[in-house]
């Protein structure tokens, strides 16, 4: 496993969107581990591959569990009620942002062995998926 270089805004891999997984190979495999430990070395809740220069639908979210991988994710449903709560990004060194979230989500993603999987997150694990699904769109912080 090693630590990768954190991409800064203003970088332009940042504003792409990114394109889907194909396959779970043995790259995408390595690439979780390192992004696991890059995101666990930035003291970060989360990490989106487009953060490391990799403009692929993978991100990475930190739980009390350890870290949960999702390949190619989508919200497939979000609360009309949201919270406004500031934010910070590794991607946007010392801007801290109010952004308006939803509440509840729901997401299906793949798992690193590229099963189907889906779940409702609330409060700040739905505030985190929603923040490092803006990343895949090519969405900052910044930019709310």
């Amino acid at each position: 496993m090693s630590i990768l270089p954190i991409i800064k805004e203003p970088a332009s891999s940042l504003r792409q969107e990114s394109q889907p997984i194909l396959a779970v190979t043995p790259d995408i495999k390595r690439l979780i581990l390192d992004m696991g430990q890059t995101m666990k070395s930035a003291k970060g809740v989360g990490l989106a591959a487009p953060q490391i220069g990799q403009n692929i639908r993978l991100c990475i979210i930190s739980t009390e569990k350890g870290p949960l991988v999702l390949i190619n994710p989508k919200i497939t449903w979000k609360s009309l009620r949201k919270d406004v709560e500031e934010e910070g990004c590794l991607s946007c060194p010392n801007a801290y942002i109010k952004v308006k979230r939803s509440k509840l989500i729901h997401v299906k993603a793949l798992n690193e062995k590229g099963q189907i999987f889906s779940f409702k997150a609330t409060g700040y694990f739905a505030r985190v998926i929603q923040h490092e699904v803006d990343h895949l769109n090519g969405i900052l912080i910044i930019d709310k």
